[in-house]
């Protein structure tokens, strides 16, 4: 009977410690705001993100914060001297997958943030990112682990950050040579090849991304190739296989992927009209009545 009941006081203290700490976060939000924005553009963004201001906690993000990640990723005139970038993020359910929505972020997309986020650990959740005129959006990163942090009281591993940082910079990079979301696609098939890239010379892997890229329709250069192969480099040191896992867990951060597709056959499919057309209109030309 004594143990009995000592095995269901273990129990019940478990749970009272554990049940609260598995459902704190869900439905819980925060707005980061970059430091330099006047009220009156802080105002433009609370009405971006559809918030009345005071209604979220909020967070400050600077720019000296922002240098920590970008610094030595991206060109100084890309992340200046002032932190303009905002974010707003609401924890949701397990397994609900990312939601991520931009204004006037003219260089990052949504999927690359989504991409991004779950190589930094970041699930399940709403993500807006916001600025009172047009930005690049590198620098709402921070403002993300920022407040995603704040909600959970737990620090996200720094070398996943880093990553991530990286993996946004590099992807946007990509995508101002190529199509962005053929990008984030071939950005996300060589993270499902980490396992295998690791074993591989940098020769071997750059022979891998071409052959990648060109499946996509795509040659690139050799500057390219390099900062791919070293984006790689980066992610083989984190828990490659929790990362793929999540990568095939949320189709939606590999939405690209399907939309590449169609565009694909949708492309293919003009291609065959055209064709077909011209044969329709060769073939008039000898049938004439």
């Amino acid at each position: 009977m004594k143990r009995f009941l000592s095995t269901v006081l273990i129990l019940s203290l478990f749970l009272a410690l554990a049940v609260p700490a598995l459902g704190v976060s869900e439905g819980q939000e925060r707005v980061a705001l970059g430091a330099d924005l006047t009220q009156e553009q802080i105002q433009t963004v609370y009405s971006q993100f559809g918030l009345v201001r005071g209604s979220v906690p909020e967070l400050t993000v600077t720019n000296a914060e922002e240098r920590d990640y970008l610094e030595g990723l991206v060109d100084e005139s890309v992340i200046g001297h002032n932190a303009i970038s905002c974010v707003y993020i609401r924890i949701l359910g397990a397994n609900a997958g990312l939601n991520v929505t931009t204004s006037n972020i003219d260089w990052c997309t949504e999927d690359m943030y989504k991409a991004a986020l779950m190589t930094a650990g970041i699930y399940d959740a709403q993500v807006k990112v916001g600025a009172p005129f047009g930005v690049s959006g590198t620098a709402a990163l921070t403002g993300i682990y920022k407040a995603y942090e704040s909600i959970t009281g737990t620090q996200l591993q720094q070398e996943a950050k880093d990553a991530a940082a990286d993996e946004l910079v590099t992807t946007a990079q990509l995508a101002d040579q190529i199509d962005d979301l053929d990008a984030v696609a071939i950005v996300n098939e060589l993270k499902l090849l980490l396992d295998e890239t690791k074993s591989m010379s940098d020769e071997d892997l750059k022979s891998q991304v071409s052959s990648i890229a060109g499946r996509y329709g795509y040659d690139l250069s050799d500057e390219t190739m390099d900062r791919l192969v070293s984006l790689c480099r980066t992610l083989e040191g984190l828990s490659t296989n929790e990362l793929q896992e999540k990568v095939r867990q949320f189709k939606g951060a590999l939405s690209t992927v399907a939309q590449y597709a169609e565009k694909a056959a949708s492309f293919g499919g003009k291609i065959t009209g055209l064709v077909q057309k011209a044969v329709d209109f060769v073939t008039g030309l000898f049938h004439k009545d």
